[in-house]
């Protein structure tokens, strides 16, 4: 943790008595809820999920901040120089702030999976920290290290007495003297201080809840068709719980183990699919390129559906619980409205479409006898 990374900043500043010539910014955006999210949550999601919103704070960066280290829920940002004036800061912030829930919610209506870490991702925030003050660096391969007191400083401030825990932090130090602006209507500053075994760190932090209110959503997907016809329904009941059977057949990893005809899935444009996710499925005849199109979620009813690249066909994957331990899988396909296009499929393509929904259906009561539910999902 950064926290660590401070202690030894400070065994290294004590011990070599490195004499500080550099002035600069500390910029730290910390995820709240981090620890708790990754020891109790599935390891392999809250890993990825974490990767892409720390990706989202680098690249929401536009001051010209470096990166010194990227330590599990944070990032150590710095920038050497005068400090930039505060309404600069905090557009960063603001930036940062915004750009990550936004992201966060994103996630949470497009998702698929429905394992306790992609559930509990939209609980995630963030908090920023920044000061001040005299640093310097050394080089370890393509690393900036940071050394110096106000090293130590920061890091200390990521522990302190703030109860929410969705706030800018800004030091005395970067403040110069100076009372911080309210750069909205609803924003108000609190004083603290952060007690350490040198003294007392003082500090104002305003809280950055209601930058939720101001965050414009992504624009909805437009992947599924508008007009359709429905051209196949089948369905098949199995001996097993709707979460279980739609972890065997919705997720893609697994779909070359029952779909009759599909070689191999590759290509997939994300590592945690959601809607919009687009992949390759290799046939033994050719390719075709998917998007997942739509997903709905309810403990009773799921539906995923999978559009063409070219929006000349869907798949409508319906799990729907029977009972308990019992739960009916549907393949419902679609065609453009399109008579031309309908009337060839039918003469041409339905009964081959039939005979492949219906041996990849009797093909997952068999695969799907090999599949554990992981334990997270529930």
């Amino acid at each position: 943790m950064l926290q660590e990374i401070g202690l030894i900043s400070l065994n290294i500043y004590s011990n070599f008595k490195i004499k500080m010539e550099t002035r600069g910014l500390l910029f730290i955006p910390d995820i709240s809820g981090f620890t708790r999210f990754v020891t109790e949550m599935e390891i392999d999601h809250s890993r990825h999920i974490i990767q892409e919103l720390l990706e989202i704070l680098i690249n929401a960066n536009t001051i010209g901040l470096e990166i010194s280290e990227i330590e599990g829920d944070a990032i150590l940002f710095y920038k050497y120089g005068d400090a930039p004036d505060l309404k600069t800061i905090y557009n960063q912030v603001e930036k940062m702030f915004c750009e990550f829930h936004r992201n966060i919610s994103a996630y949470e209506y497009k998702r698929l999976c429905q394992c306790k870490a992609c559930r509990a991702a939209i609980d995630l925030s963030l908090k920023v920290i920044t000061h001040y003050g005299e640093f310097t660096g050394y080089n370890v391969k393509n690393f900036n290290k940071l050394i110096g007191k106000d090293v130590i400083v920061a890091h200390q401030l990521l522990k302190n007495e703030i109860e929410q825990h969705e706030y800018w932090l800004v030091t005395n130090n970067l403040l110069q003297n100076r009372s911080p602006e309210e750069f909205k209507n609803w924003m108000t500053w609190d004083h603290s201080a952060k007690k350490t075994e040198t003294g007392e760190i003082p500090f104002q932090y305003t809280q950055l809840t209601p930058l939720k209110n101001e965050i414009t959503p992504e624009p909805p997907l437009h992947l599924e068709l508008n007009e359709k016809k429905k051209i196949i329904s089948v369905s098949k009941e199995y001996e097993i719980d709707i979460n279980t059977l739609f972890y065997a057949a919705g997720h893609l990893e697994f779909r070359n183990r029952w779909v009759e005809g599909v070689k191999a899935i590759d290509e997939v444009s994300h590592y945690l699919p959601r809607v919009g996710t687009k992949h390759r499925c290799v046939l033994e005849n050719g390719q075709a390129f998917i998007y997942t199109s739509h997903f709905s979620f309810s403990p009773e009813k799921i539906v995923m559906v999978e559009t063409d690249e070219k929006k000349r066909g869907a798949t409508y994957f319906i799990f729907e619980k029977v009972g308990e331990d019992r739960t009916r899988f549907t393949f419902d396909f679609y065609l453009k409205k399109n008579p031309v296009l309908q009337l060839a499929f039918n003469l041409t393509m339905k009964k081959k479409y039939e005979s492949i929904f219906t041996k990849s259906l009797n093909n997952l009561e068999e695969f799907v006898k090999e599949v554990q539910l992981p334990v997270e999902v529930d």
